[in-house]
């Protein structure tokens, strides 16, 4: 029979512990962090890498502008809280707490399309890159599809592509009319393929709400959310990975807008603050505001923003 080896509580193979690192490589485990910090820092010089506040330095004052009226819209009968233009830069879609979606003519002010949706606080809404479609959602925890048709009413001709388990915060088109991306108080975001309704890719991360979403116009794989966690991330389309996380703000992150290059993005808090992070470089924020910021769009030849009344305005510089 093989003896069996009994250890004893008090022998020292049992007592034995992990000896703990030597203070020397600790020391120098240091050293080599320090090293490369200088390192990065050094790269930095080379490139000429400067905060948003240095290069801002740089560039002459804007001059004010006179903003006026050149359109106003009449036709909702409470708040409306989504706007967006079409690509042919004169059909626009609002969305409102009243129930209704509404397609306009921007040059004429006429009413194209007018949609009543299952449930009040339609809280988003998106022209499709073709002009043909529109998506909305909101409180019904969907969004859905529209074709714009004039032989046949648009009401008639609904698909629900996306389904959520809170409501549905923002949506958009992906580039196509073939997928739609969209944001929801489950803390999630997704793409969705529009043919078949079914989910491509989900996005989890966030820790509260997310409230906005925008899609990267220089590359076509990312975009950026914003959420009730404070934090803007910016996502990988194709494998659902979070790239960057921005944190700064104190309060509710309510709505994102990338710059035009797409090196850029803003985002508007319920702590009275603008940031703008420059991606991979440097966050900078813009405080002073004694209201909270709904709504923040960089393009403003586009004209897109909300605002709180029962009435919206479309400008142009």
């Amino acid at each position: 029979m093989a003896a069996t080896m009994r250890i004893d509580a008090t022998s020292p193979v049992a007592s034995r512990s992990p000896s703990p690192m030597p203070s020397m490589d600790i020391e120098s485990l240091h050293g080599e962090i320090e090293n490369l910090r200088r390192k990065l820092e050094d790269e930095k010089r080379k490139h000429n890498d400067l905060t948003l506040n240095k290069m801002a330095e740089k560039l002459d004052n804007v001059p004010p502008i006179a903003w006026k009226p050149r359109r106003i819209l009449k036709g909702h009968q409470s708040k409306v809280l989504c706007v967006d233009w079409s690509q042919d830069k004169r059909h626009l879609v609002s969305s409102s707490q009243d129930g209704k979606l509404i397609v306009w003519d921007g040059f004429s002010t006429n009413k194209e399309y007018a949609i009543s949706m299952p449930t009040t606080w339609v809280m988003t809404c998106a022209y499709a890159p073709s002009g043909s479609m529109i998506c909305a959602g909101g409180l019904d925890n969907k969004c859905s599809v529209f074709t714009l048709s004039q032989d046949e009413d648009a009401s008639q001709r609904k698909k629900t592509v996306a389904t959520h388990t809170s409501y549905l915060s923002g949506c958009t088109f992906a580039h196509s009319d073939q997928q739609i991306l969209t944001a929801s108080g489950d803390c999630t975001c997704a793409l969705w393929d529009v043919e078949s309704a079914q989910i491509i890719q989900s996005f989890h991360g966030h820790e509260r709400d997310v409230m906005a979403i925008d899609l990267c116009p220089s590359e076509a794989a990312t975009f950026v959310s914003g959420s009730s966690d404070q934090t803007a991330r910016i996502w990988d389309l194709r494998n659902g990975d979070c790239v960057q996380q921005f944190e700064g703000h104190a309060a509710d992150i309510n709505s994102v807008r990338y710059y035009p290059s797409g090196e850029a993005f803003a985002t508007g808090s319920d702590d009275g603050s603008v940031s703008h992070p420059v991606k991979q470089t440097c966050s900078h924020t813009s405080s002073g505001y004694e209201e909270f910021l709904v709504s923040l769009a960089l393009r403003m030849r586009n004209g897109k923003w909300n605002i709180p009344d029962k009435l919206f305005a479309v400008s142009a510089v």
